[in-house]
């Protein structure tokens, strides 16, 4: 189980592990956004810089807060919960903020509670 906390906006913040294509491990923090249905989405330059195989030929049309946008499909490896894992990773132009999506939510028990100040995943 991993602690997450609140940021001044509210948002819930988890750090993870980005790991590169060389075998290094990035940590960042990342915002679980309840309105993304993947498993993560990271701006394609750092997709890149992380040597994340792109799948050529690939993109995904997607509904977000700013409208459609059209996104790159990466196979990246993360660190969540001391497990590591392969996933099919969105990358989009200017992307803020790494975002965890709700697909975690199938295999990890989100707790949130903000009065206890309280944020787990796992």
């Amino acid at each position: 189980m991993i602690s997450g906390e609140f940021n001044n906006q509210g948002e819930l913040i988890f750090e993870i592990s980005l790991i590169a294509a060389d075998t290094d491990i990035i940590p960042v923090n990342s915002l679980l956004d309840t309105g993304f249905s993947g498993y993560l989405a990271i701006d394609n330059q750092d997709a890149l810089s992380l040597g994340w195989t792109l799948k050529t030929n690939e993109q995904r049309d997607m509904q977000t807060a700013w409208g459609e946008a059209r996104f790159n499909i990466y196979e990246g490896a993360v660190i969540l919960d001391g497990q590591q894992f392969t996933i099919e990773v969105l990358g989009g132009d200017e992307l803020q903020d790494v975002l965890l999506g709700v697909r975690w939510l199938e295999t990890k028990r989100l707790v949130a509670d903000f009065l206890a100040g309280v944020l787990t995943l796992g």
